[in-house]
């Protein structure tokens, strides 16, 4: 019997310990329900009693410098649904999915899966028209539709289409940032979103007499860039038209800096896009079986259209690379600008260097050997310096690192990790290593501010809906790389590049350039890559451009011949943009054509046209009745209006107008001063493009011409790089 009680007694207190284990679990569990986790159990709770539709945010403008508008948000609606709201409202899903799919132009099925579905909130169509939404709002009042909700949002528009594509990118369907300044700021540009709830029962259907709770979407922040809207559309243009007239394969790039504080004023890479159409066939694909979706498609893209060819392509520097290799020779003092040097070839690892033009130079000073552009002169430099030294100043001008410029896609440079001699030969006059175009023109801005690199700046700053400064990015120094003495003697020694050197075709009349040529070939056969890369004013930089085209196939296709004509003109029409005096020096003055317009003499006398032409500097010559002065004027050659150099000869007709004709002349290798005169003979009038000697006319050779008539003659100074 004590056994048995014994027994009983063992099982109560194993079932009492096994109860009191049980409680004791249940309350840690309790506990760790309301204490622990008791604050995500509210949050789902509430997502439970809660319908929330979101309301977009609006998002950023992207302005320029100037506050002009680049990236901007235009009014949309978004059509969404509460499939668990329509089902409650005994209405006809069938019936709603047609009448939606009418008035949105989405299919009836497509729209029906999304209305049956097993949720509480389905998206049906973003950015639809403000048209659109008013009208399913007015049937859904009508026929009193429950569970279909028409909200507020917003579609990125680009005015300028494809003006600035690759600086500021373009958005997805859900207007993330993809791409440029839309992807790199989108955490500012894009805003919160706010929210609309309302209390639902198990069902999801509206709880009587609810107060619907409003969350506003707090928009997101403009961002204003450092970029010029009129700098860049002169950029562009000007790449264009140099894509064009050289038959440019591979693209082009070009950039405009302010050297002073880093600002990037234009960044342009061609081949482009339209940002309002980012997904578009680019040049090359048959625009009917294109879709721009497909995985092929997008790749196609990226390696087109929408690569950045300045930060994102790295090429050979060629001779423009040549001002780094000067500078650290100045800064070391292992040279002088006066120091005597020849372009005699240099053997370097049992490889002979040659000048571009060689041996052609001889014995100049090494002021004359940057002129001249002479690569067995550089080679010597960057031996003096030794391997240590001059890698030295390559890594300080920053070739080593990506600039971190505010773009996605950066790439690295490609430069020798344990260079040898022949490395450091070749890479003083800028071959076989490869750079980014960003770094190339920041090296530059260093030795026009002085000697401080710094940081390509893109954004200037960010702003509210107010127009308020939320956050400033200021200028950033990266570090200070040559002495200011050496920056102002490589100043004037790159004058003189453009002024008497290989960099003739950059000059501009009554602004001071300073720029370096180079032309570096790849290795596709046949492909050049021409560039040209200045400052200006050169006494004092305010800008600073370089001028890139990717395989021009034309001959020749050197930076001096093809690039530097067009730098010269970028830099021409930025300064005059800006309000920079020009101060025209006696060479200036000589080479000066001035232009005027031709006045309108119809229906005067000779007399009294006579008196006219004298005060517009103008010559005339009478057809029809003799020198009568009293004779009236019937027509005129030039028109009214053309625009012509002063002592041009304006034909005169007094009688029937019977056009004098007489053949073009081949003005090919002529100077301006010999065209000119030929053509002044013959009664012919002349526009002149460029300086140095004619090599291409408006009228070919032999063509008919009317006497009178204004002809277009490109001179260009041959003897470049």
């Amino acid at each position: 019997m004590a056994a048995l009680g014994l027994t009983i007694k063992k099982r109560l207190l194993f079932i009492l310990s096994a109860l009191s284990l049980l409680v004791v679990g249940l309350i840690v569990r309790v506990g760790w329900i309301q204490i622990v986790q008791g604050e995500w159990y509210q949050q789902m709770a509430f997502v439970q009693q809660n319908s929330g539709m979101e309301i977009s945010p609006k998002r950023g403008t992207i302005f320029d410098r100037n506050g002009r508008e680049l990236a901007l948000s235009a009014s949309v609606e978004t059509i969404s649904v509460n499939p668990q709201e329509v089902r409650s409202s005994g209405k006809d899903p069938n019936y709603i999915s047609e009448r939606l799919s009418q008035m949105i132009g989405m299919t009836k099925e497509d729209i029906y899966k999304k209305v049956t579905k097993r949720s509480r909130y389905e998206r049906i169509k973003r950015k639809v028209d403000k048209e659109v939404g008013d009208a399913v709002r007015k049937w859904k009042q009508e026929e009193k539709i429950e569970g279909i909700y028409i909200m507020e949002d917003s579609k990125r528009f680009y005015p300028n289409r494809n003006l600035a594509a690759h600086i500021i990118g373009f958005t997805g369907e859900d207007n993330q940032g993809l791409d440029g300044i839309e992807a790199t700021f989108d955490q500012y540009l894009k805003g919160v979103p706010g929210k609309i709830l309302s209390e639902v029962d198990a069902k999801g259907r509206e709880i009587p007499f609810n107060e619907e709770k409003h969350i506003d979407p707090q928009n997101g922040l403009n961002v204003v860039l450092t970029i010029d809207e009129t700098i860049q559309y002169m950029a562009q243009k000007v790449l264009e038209k140099a894509i064009d007239d050289n038959k440019v394969l591979r693209g082009a790039a070009a950039i405009v800096m302010d050297p002073r504080n880093g600002d990037i004023l234009a960044l342009v890479s061609k081949p482009d896009f339209d940002l309002n159409n980012p997904k578009g066939p680019p040049p090359g694909m048959d625009a009917g079986t294109w879709k721009g979706n497909t995985a092929e498609d997008i790749k196609k893209l990226q390696e087109t259209v929408w690569r950045n060819k300045v930060v994102t392509d790295t090429y050979e520097p060629g001779s423009t690379f040549k001002a780094i290799t000067s500078a650290a020779g100045l800064e070391e003092n292992v040279i002088k600008p006066d120091s005597p040097v020849n372009d005699f070839t240099v053997t370097v690892g049992g490889w002979p260097i040659n000048c571009w033009k060689p041996n052609a130079h001889g014995n100049e000073t090494f002021t004359e050997g940057v002129y001249n552009s002479c690569n067995p002169v550089f080679v010597r430099v960057a031996q003096s310096l030794g391997t240590e030294r001059f890698y030295k100043y390559v890594r300080g001008f920053g070739f080593y690192d990506k600039t971190k410029i505010d773009l996605p896609g950066e790439a690295k440079s490609i430069i020798h990790k344990r260079p040898t001699e022949v490395d450091m030969a070749t890479a003083s006059f800028g071959q076989r290593f490869q750079i980014t175009p960003i770094q190339l023109i920041t090296s530059y801005a260093a030795i026009a501010n002085g000697g401080t690199l710094l940081k390509p700046r893109l954004v200037k700053e960010l702003t509210d809906d107010e127009g308020n400064v939320v956050k400033r990015f200021e200028p950033q120094v990266v570090r200070n790389v040559i002495s200011k003495q050496t920056a102002d003697t490589m100043k004037e020694i790159l004058e003189g590049v453009v002024s008497v050197g290989t960099g003739k075709n950059a000059y501009v009349k009554g602004f001071r350039v300073a720029g370096k040529t180079g032309t570096s070939e790849t290795t596709e056969k046949g492909r050049y890559i021409a560039s040209f890369s200045a400052f200006a004013p050169a006494d004092n930089p305010e800008i600073c451009a370089l001028v890139i085209l990717d395989y021009p196939d034309v001959y020749p296709h050197t930076g001096g011949m093809i690039a530097a004509p067009v730098a010269g003109k970028l830099v021409e029409d930025v300064l005059t943009y800006l309000n920079i005096q020009r101060v025209y020096t006696e060479k200036d003055k000589e080479l000066m054509l001035e232009e005027v317009m031709v006045p309108d003499v119809r229906n005067m006398t000779i007399k009294d046209a006579e008196k006219l032409f004298k005060e517009h500097e103008l010559t005339y010559k009478i057809e029809g009745n003799g020198n009568d002065k009293s004779a009236v004027i019937v027509e005129q050659l030039p028109k009214p209006g053309a625009s012509v150099q002063k002592k041009s000869v304006v034909i005169l007709y007094t009688g029937k107008v019977k056009e004098t004709i007489v053949l073009m002349p081949d003005l090919t290798s002529k100077s301006i001063p010999e065209a000119t005169e030929v053509l002044k003979r013959m009664g012919v009038n002349i526009k002149v493009q460029g300086l140095g000697e004619a090599v291409d006319q408006s009228v070919k050779p032999g063509t008919k011409i009317a006497k009178g008539q204004v002809v277009e003659v490109l001179f260009k100074h041959l003897n470049t790089e």
